[in-house]
């Protein structure tokens, strides 16, 4: 079937019609008003000869005017790309010579830079993807534009927006002409441009009902003619925007914090991983008094804060409470959110945002007991902490009786009866760490800067992640004769050959005995650890050994820090005594009990993940005994499933493979997405798009100072620290970092994030290294462009990109 009538086309047929022509056919069948075609399917393309007589035929059955040629790939309109512009479409052809060019074009079009590009991006297959071409009664509009159903600014989902001008549509998508934007909300609004009040009216109910079809918020190509008739000639889903929260069913707006970031996530979280973190995270905030519901958004974890904020107690301290782990992106969309009159303090806010009082006193109680212990006496803290860690790397391990999947899975969903003094011992030598940190700043104010404070803070004892970084550094220096295997052969391979044991010892065995169950998006359980792919390693190993300074040496770098660390805090302590008596002894104080504390702030997070590592590896037998059973297709398509489906698996034998192909699917790609919003309202409003924006000079880029130094370098843009090259005196540039990135800073001169706080991984990490770090720069990874020159300065937190034409290189500090 090389060509059809265009009212036949339907989802159905993608393959056959692809994606445009699809959605003309649904729109058609839906009763809308389309322009009357026909299509050349993807079976002449497959061919290579266009069916001329067929072709003229049906071009003769629409009267052989001028008409409209567009493309129509198999992979295209799709609800994760559009392929908006990115190949070809000729209008107002007339004739049959010109007809058959601008099929020949259109099929040519696929194979474009732009087309080709954009299926790299979006990770499609060029081999997969064909072409067929729409051929449409041309309209000749007097007013033409898109509909969009929901805001594509603010991803605001009860707020329609309009572009449009006068004559061809494609004005408007090749921004070839100003346009008129109307915004179609509950607001009245005078008339004014190229469309009228009874025509917006139109367009937004069009709207309504192309999105009650489809079932998703959709991009309309639309046209009115002389006779104020509305064809509509395209609709497909708005593939910019994020996934809106789920109904609450509450009449007043919600708002989500992204809480990912706080562990340096930006990735999806696989289901399985999703269904086991929102109860540990609620666990752990109502530990602390505070009832917080988390809900997955694009496989992302958000915290519900609505309660919190309008709360008359909570709220007063919500601002200031997020500064620890959140930061100061976090804190502005909070800010803006207070001073919304919908989200003013209510009665009955506080009953859902704390903890029950007789639980929260307990709470409050051990909390008072274990903090003062450790600021007591840190040392013997320290101890207590190190020793209830592998306590719960002992517990952790599964039994040796474990023989079925019931079995293993009754393992997986118990509870830890004694897990409470455990995490005493763990939690608040970590808090009295954080607080020693965080106070002196407030009992400094007027003594000393932030970047005083930061710089006591660096090279700072006692975190294990520093000590893992260092471990590793030390194998690589140890590397002797495999120096050159190690830097010729590609992780990928190294990675295989430990696995399978033909790799020549380096002491990489004894590494991943230690810190095998550490990972990039370690707390999911759906995402490998160490262990089981050690190719991050072996690129970090890679780096390292390209390092031929001694003096840029980490283990240098982190002596020299901590150093210049105590020097600072005398100084700063005897300036501050001098001047302040009272206030000075109590700042030092606490700083010397930070420098003895704050860096056990990684060792909760560690101890957590050997539990983990022992769940992953008892779901990963289940999923190995569901895919002998043909229940799963493969083992790891249990991280797919929640524990909850994985019962019903196990003990009932249901067969949920088409939802672990659904949920792989919008993994996938949710993988692709690069920008997360830091906030999002129930009505799906990213809350950072409707913030002022701040003002920032020509080729400077504003963030947050979280690391003190002023270093100029080449940019290295970083998506997978597992396949990262980066050399030495690069400026490291990522969304974000977690404990499993940190292996790259042993290299970086600098590191730049778009999200973070001061006492984030990342920050915390690049400040005991000594090297520069500036924190909440928006778009960083979009903006900034991989060798690009640029000047980190901490102190400031500004990112400056140079010209290519700049000659000078500033010295790394």
């Amino acid at each position: 079937m090389q060509v059809i009538a265009l009212s036949e086309a339907s989802a159905d047929l993608t393959d056959l019609v692809g994606g445009k022509a699809a959605g003309l056919g649904e729109l058609i069948r839906h009763g809308e008003r389309v322009p009357e075609g026909f299509c050349v399917t993807t079976e002449a393309h497959r061919l290579g000869v266009i069916p001329t007589a067929e072709v003229v035929a049906a071009y003769e059955r629409l009267g052989a005017g001028p008409v409209a040629v567009r493309s129509s790939a198999t992979a295209e309109d799709l609800p994760d790309a559009s392929f908006a512009g990115q190949q070809d479409t000729v209008l107002n052809v007339t004739g049959t010579a010109e007809l058959i060019a601008a099929i020949e074009k259109c099929w040519a079009s696929l194979h474009g830079d732009r087309a080709t590009a954009y299926r790299d991006a979006h990770g499609i297959d060029h081999r997969t993807v064909l072409m067929a071409v729409v051929v449409q009664r041309m309209v000749t509009p007097t007013v033409a534009g898109v509909l969009f159903t929901a805001n594509p600014l603010t991803g605001r989902r009860d707020e329609m927006a309009v572009d449009a001008a006068a004559g061809l549509g494609t004005t408007v998508v090749d921004g070839a002409t100003a346009v008129d934007h109307y915004l179609l909300d509950d607001v009245t609004r005078d008339e004014t441009g190229c469309l009228t009040a009874g025509q917006l009216a139109r367009l937004r109910a069009t709207g309504e009902r192309l999105q009650a079809h489809f079932g998703c918020p959709q991009d309309v190509e639309w046209a009115f003619d002389a006779d104020d008739v509305l064809w509509l000639l395209q609709s497909r889903p708005i593939t910019s925007l994020f996934p809106a929260p789920p109904p609450s069913g509450k009449p007043l707006p919600r708002v989500y914090l992204e809480f990912g970031h706080v562990q340096g996530m930006r990735q999806p979280v696989t289901p399985m991983g999703m269904s086991t973190l929102r109860a540990q995270i609620a666990g752990m905030l109502a530990a602390l008094g505070v009832r917080v519901e988390i809900v997955d958004i694009g496989g992302r974890l958000y915290g519900d804060l609505t309660d919190l904020a309008r709360d008359g107690s909570s709220r007063k301290r919500l601002v200031r409470l997020l500064a620890v782990d959140f930061g100061p992106r976090a804190q502005a969309v909070m800010q803006h959110v207070l001073a919304d009159p919908r989200f003013a303090p209510t009665k009955g806010g506080a009953t859902r945002g704390r903890a029950p009082g007789a639980a929260s006193l307990r709470t409050a109680g051990r909390a008072v007991v274990g903090i003062l212990r450790a600021l007591a006496r840190p040392e013997a803290a320290r101890i207590r902490l190190f020793e209830a860690v592998e306590q719960l790397r002992v517990r952790s391990a599964a039994p040796a009786d474990l023989r079925t999947a019931a079995d293993r899975l009754r393992f997986v969903q118990a509870t830890d009866a004694d897990a409470d003094d455990t995490a005493d011992a763990i939690m608040w030598p970590i808090v009295a760490g954080m607080l020693a940190t965080a106070l002196p700043t407030t009992l400094l104010r007027g003594l000393a800067g932030p970047d005083e404070i930061h710089a006591v803070l660096a090279g700072m004892p006692h975190n294990v992640t520093i000590e893992m970084d260092l471990a590793l550094w030390r194998l690589a220096q140890g590397a002797g004769d495999h120096r050159q295997l190690l830097l010729d052969t590609p992780p990928t391979e190294l990675a295989t050959r430990h696995l399978n044991g033909t790799l020549p010892d380096i002491g990489m065995t004894a590494f991943l005995d230690a810190y095998g169950h550490r990972g990039v998006a370690e707390v999911d359980l759906g995402v490998p650890r160490w262990a089981e792919d050690p190719t991050p390693v072996f690129a970090a190993v890679a780096n390292y050994l390209r390092v031929t300074d001694p003096r840029q040496g980490p283990d240098q770098r982190f002596q020299r820090a901590g150093a210049a660390a105590e020097a600072a805090l005398e100084e700063l302590v005897g300036r501050a005594r001098r001047r302040r008596p009272v206030r000075g002894s109590v700042a030092g104080f606490l700083l010397r009990r930070a420098r003895s504390l704050a860096g056990l702030r990684e060792a909760g997070k560690f101890a957590g993940l050997y539990p983990l590592r022992e769940t992953r590896c008892q779901l990963l037998l289940i999923g190995a005994d569901l895919h002998e059973s043909g229940l799963l297709d493969q083992p790891d398509d249990i991280m797919f499933l929640t524990l909850d489906e994985a019962h019903t698996v196990v003990h009932q034998g249901v067969d949920l493979r088409g939802t672990v192909t659904a949920r792989r699917a919008t993994h996938r790609r949710e993988l692709r997405r690069r920008s997360v919003p830091v906030a999002l309202l129930s009505d799906g409003t990213d809350v950072e798009t409707v913030l002022p924006a701040a003002p920032a000079a020509d080729g400077t880029l504003a963030g947050v100072g979280a690391s003190a130094g002023r270093v100029t370098g080449p940019a290295r843009v970083v998506h997978d620290p597992g396949t990262a090259h980066v050399e030495p005196g690069d400026v490291l540039v990522a969304a974000t970092t977690d404990p499993g990135w940190t292996p790259l800073f042993l290299t970086a001169a600098a590191l730049v994030t778009e999200t973070g706080a001061i006492m984030a991984h990342g920050p915390t990490v690049a400040r005991e290294y000594g090297i520069p770090a500036v924190i909440c720069v928006p778009d960083a990874t979009r903006t900034i462009r991989t060798g690009q020159l640029v000047t980190v300065d901490g102190g400031a937190g500004t990112i400056t990109v140079h010209q290519p034409s700049t000659p000078e290189r500033e010295g790394r500090q």
